[in-house]
Parts: C-alpha cells; sequence; structure tokens
C-alpha cells in the first residue's frame, strides 16, 4: 500500500508530519482527530451557555476526515487558489467547524472559548469576513448549499482542478432552494460538487420524519441526477471509501447521504432532540469532556 500520510502530502493537505502505512492507522489517526473536535465542540459551547452541540456532534467524523484526509487545503495561505473549498450550509453547527479550523491552524485554538462573545470572530453562524478558513458566511438554511453550486461552476468556467464540499443538514433539505440548486448542478455536470447529508433524522422540533420527511433521499437525489452515496457517517472507512467513489464519478454531482446519531459521542446527548440547539450545564460539560477522554487519544 501507497504511504497514505505522502499520498496527502501530495494533495496539498494538513499530514505533513505523518507517516501513515496503512488503513488501520489512517483510521485511528482521525478518530483521534475526531474525539479532539468533539471535546473542542463540548467545551466552547459550554463556555458560551449558548450554541448547538447535537448537530456539531453528528458532524465530526466527517469533518474531521475532511480537514485531515480529502480536502487540499494550507492553514498558512487560506485564500491558496488551488484549494478544494468546503462549504458548512448548516451554519448553526459552526462549533464543529471551528473546531477543525482550530486544528487544523488557521485559528489559535485558545479563540475557541470566546465563542459567541461580544467582539470575537467566533460568532453563532460562520463569517468569511472574519474568520481565516471560512469560505461562505452561511447560517440562512439552503443558502449554503446554492453558493456551493456557484462556486463549483466558476470552478468549472475557470478550468480549476479544485473541488467544493457542502456538508448540509436533513431539516435543511427541506428548504426548496436546495432542490432548485441541485437541478442546476446536475443540469450542468458539476462533477467537481459534493453534497454531504448530515441525516441524524433529528431538527430543532423534533424527528424530521415526522414534521416533512425527506425519504426516500437517495432516490430523491438520484431523480435529481446526481451520483448517490449511501453510508454510515460514523465509519471512517467508508466515509473515505465515499469521497473516493465521488472523485471517480464523471459528468454529475454527488451526494453522500451519511446516517449519523445526533449528539455522537457524548451519551446522554445521543438523539435527544433537546441538545439541537441547547448548551450543557457546567456539570454536563464536564461530565461530556470526561467521557470523550476516556473514549480514546484526542489527537
Amino acid at each position: 500500500m501507497r504511504d497514505l500520510g505522502s499520498l496527502r502530502h501530495e494533495k496539498g493537505a494538513i499530514l505533513r508530519t505523518q507517516t501513515i502505512t496503512d488503513e488501520r492507522t489512517l483510521i485511528e489517526f482521525l478518530e483521534s482527530k475526531a474525539r479532539r473536535i468533539r471535546w473542542d465542540i463540548i467545551k466552547m459551547i459550554g463556555l458560551a451557555r449558548s450554541g448547538h452541540p447535537g448537530g456539531s456532534l453528528s458532524a465530526a467524523d466527517i469533518v474531521a476526515t475532511l480537514y485531515f484526509h480529502e480536502l487540499r487545503h494550507k492553514a498558512e495561505e487560506p485564500d491558496w487558489p488551488e484549494r478544494d473549498r468546503f462549504v458548512l450550509s448548516k451554519g448553526h453547527a459552526a462549533p464543529v467547524l471551528y473546531a477543525a479550523l482550530a486544528e487544523s491552524g488557521y485559528i489559535d485554538r485558545e479563540d475557541l472559548w470566546t465563542l459567541r462573545k461580544i467582539d470575537s470572530h467566533l460568532q453563532g453562524h460562520p463569517d468569511m469576513r472574519k474568520t481565516p478558513g471560512v469560505e461562505l458566511s452561511t447560517g440562512s438554511l439552503g443558502m449554503g448549499f446554492s453558493a456551493s453550486v456557484g462556486m463549483a461552476l466558476g470552478l468549472k468556467i475557470d478550468r480549476k482542478e479544485s473541488r467544493v464540499y457542502v456538508l448540509l443538514g436533513d431539516g435543511e433539505s427541506q428548504e426548496g432552494i436546495v432542490w432548485e440548486a441541485s437541478m442546476f448542478a446536475s443540469q450542468h455536470g458539476l462533477d467537481n460538487l459534493v453534497g454531504i447529508l448530515d441525516y441524524n433524522n433529528m431538527q430543532i422540533d423534533g424527528l424530521v420524519s415526522e414534521i416533512v420527511d425527506i425519504q426516500p433521499a437517495a432516490a430523491k437525489w438520484t431523480a435529481f441526477g446526481w451520483h448517490v452515496i449511501e453510508i454510515d457517517g460514523h465509519k471512517f472507512d467508508e466515509i473515505m471509501g465515499a469521497f473516493r467513489e465521488a472523485r471517480s464519478v464523471k459528468s454529475k454531482p454527488s451526494m453522500i447521504i451519511a446516517k449519523t446519531v445526533k449528539g455522537k459521542g457524548v451519551s446522554f446527548m445521543e438523539g435527544i432532540v433537546d441538545f439541537h440547539g441547547k448548551a450543557p450545564s457546567a456539570e454536563e460539560m464536564e461530565k461530556a469532556l470526561a467521557e470523550i477522554e476516556a473514549s480514546g487519544p484526542l489527537g
């Protein structure tokens, strides 16, 4: 097997010093990064006493794989023209993005503890004007996804090899703008565009399946002209495999439907809709941090 660390270095990604020679070691590395991201999510939201832990935690494994394996990017040069773009369309999950940016070196990790505070550049939704590494200001659901389609088209017109990855929520995909943009993307054959649907089946006021059911999701995205890949969003081999498959697809965009667990990684938050937008108490924060630490090394 090729040296996976060197492969990622060739792509311009973050793995500059690690030498990873087998997939099991790579998965362990990504697991440690995801634990660090989850730990930081809990601490920053706990200290802020405000935020969205549930959907941030459910996306941590996907985001860790993106930033530490898949994306071509340079923390020391956030506007590197050849970079891949990542857009967090579900902008309320900003803590997962901020944690990844801090771990990657875009921002000072101490800045995380200023989340949602006055004059902090880390507010409740990402701001591309204030935070290095944020490609797009998001918050209005569906807007990030549609803008990502425009980014991908622009890169095609400029004949760039860069790719666009966009993470959207399952509740977010109830928005009409998502489906308008999806038709546009397939019409223009944007094979440099990869969507990731964080399908944890929960939104702010209940189960997605009971509010506005998006099933059959795979059939819908297929009918709209996308290549669809269904995975367990917490299994790193499946996440990496999906990104690998998406890179091989030509003439159409890819949608990865990742089945996830809301609040993943903190037992008392998993599958609890209240933690969509409720910060842990001081006692819950300490309990959650200890649980994450006990689950394995932090990256």
